[in-house]
């Protein structure tokens, strides 16, 4: 085992220690899962709010920024993967994963939708579709760094059409924290996501560090991600995610009756998340 992940359980629990930027507090009970995110792409595009609306439970809002609705793929490592009291393992507890997302809201706390999460650990596939209900799906995957940029390619198996992802980002600035009322703030903020099971809806919150951004870099070669009816609006807002070490805790059904259904979007000035 390594070093690193040896590390990994301290930096995770550590993470607790700062909690002060949180929109609302530390949900009480124990978490979870602890993780490691790295080397992480957030690459955000305008999306029509009304095509999103159709993909989403109709309990959850969708959230727009500046007259937008967004929607986000982010490729990244996640390495450091456990159950709470337990030690990472190696080979299993890492691998690159890819996340295609919009922003929700319920009951007030603003989250994320996932469309889809790929990966090619299948162990992952199948204890996130049960544990979480969330859509991951098996896909092959590769990782290279070249010169100080990542080469990160993606494709489904199995799929009926094919949902691909292959380009290279490397960073473009100096790492910041995202101001309040800004967009990237908006964006990437988020202390929980929801999840769907039939007519049931589900909440799992999560804790990490405020988000420091850098300016990416990225070439896209190929891209066929976005879920069906949604189109990408013109180029991509890109940024590289700072190390993130990560709790989760256990996922939540929400009420019947806490969610009032709604297809409206809910805009923001650009308050802060």
């Amino acid at each position: 085992m390594t070093i690193e992940l040896l590390r990994a359980p301290a930096r995770q629990s550590g993470a607790l220690a700062e909690t002060a930027h949180r929109p609302w507090p530390v949900p009480e009970g124990s978490w979870m899962l602890g993780q490691t995110w790295q080397d992480l792409l957030f690459a955000h595009w305008r999306v029509n709010a009304d095509a999103l609306r159709r993909l989403v439970p109709a309990a959850l809002t969708v959230e727009e920024h500046d007259g937008s609705a967004w929607l986000a793929i982010t490729p990244f490592v996640l390495t450091g993967f456990r159950f709470r009291g337990t030690l990472p393992l190696p080979v299993v507890s890492s691998f690159p994963e890819l996340n295609v997302r919009t922003y929700v809201t319920a009951e007030g706390k603003p989250g994320i939708w996932f469309f889809s999460l790929d990966t090619s650990s299948l162990l992952a596939v199948e204890g996130a579709r049960r544990t979480y209900k969330l859509p991951y799906f098996h896909a092959r995957m590769s990782v290279d760094r070249v010169d100080g940029r990542l080469a990160y390619r993606s494709s489904r198996r199995d799929s009926p059409r094919p949902f691909v992802f292959e380009g290279a980002y490397g960073s473009a600035g100096e790492p910041a924290e995202p101001p309040p009322g800004s967009l990237e703030r908006f964006l990437t903020e988020r202390y929980c996501h929801y999840a769907a099971d039939g007519s049931r809806l589900y909440r799992a919150e999560i804790h990490h560090s405020p988000w420091q951004l850098r300016p990416a870099k990225v070439e896209l070669d190929l891209n066929t991600m976005a879920p069906d009816g949604v189109e990408l609006e013109g180029e991509p807002l890109c940024h590289l995610g700072e190390r993130q070490d990560v709790v989760i805790w256990p996922l939540q059904e929400l009420p019947a009756n806490s969610t009032k259904a709604s297809r409206k979007s809910t805009p923001s000035a650009g308050s802060p998340r």
